[in-house]
């Protein structure tokens, strides 16, 4: 099973490709797509929806994980990264692909065993999970790759579910 885990933003977005098989997982690729913050704000989504595009015919994922809104203190921003959702997820639904979003705390609690882990302890555990000499930067693309992981984990869960339901998953 190949996932692609979406860590969302108009700057920059990461993005964490992981392959499950059986209980083993591993790293097919990660980084950051990053657009110029002097562009117009439909040109970086133009951008960002274009690259992911990209990652999505080349890596013929099962499944995409994107991280759900997290709303701080400044909403200008949580509005860019929703628009910045809304992108991946057009993507993903143009080819048909099943997405999930998953908040900051379970992907936290999936990869490092409670949502409250520091970005350090996320990246130190996204990089044990998945074999890594060190952890992943930057941390943006650690987050995808700890989204992913956390789909990873949830998708046998939900096939089991799926099988004693006589549901086809």
């Amino acid at each position: 099973m190949i996932v692609v885990g979406i860590d969302p933003g108009t700057a920059s977005t990461g993005y964490g490709i992981v392959e499950s098989s059986g209980s083993t997982l591993s790293m097919l690729a990660a980084g950051v797509i990053e657009t110029p913050s002097a562009a117009r704000l439909e040109r970086r989504l133009a951008e960002i929806h274009g690259h992911v595009v990209e990652i999505l015919e080349g890596y013929r994922p099962d499944a995409v994980a994107i991280e759900e809104l997290y709303f701080g203190a400044n909403v200008r921003t949580a509005f860019a990264v929703g628009q910045a959702r809304g992108v991946v997820l057009l993507a993903a639904g143009q080819r048909g692909i099943p997405s999930r979003s998953y908040t900051p705390q379970q992907v936290k609690a999936a990869v490092c065993g409670h949502g409250r882990a520091d970005k350090d302890q996320v990246g130190r555990m996204v990089a044990r999970l998945l074999a890594l000499p060190e952890p992943p930067s930057p941390d943006h693309a650690a987050d995808a790759l700890a989204v992913a992981i956390c789909e990873c984990n949830r998708s046998p869960l939900d096939r089991a579910l799926a099988r004693s339901a006589g549901v086809r998953a």
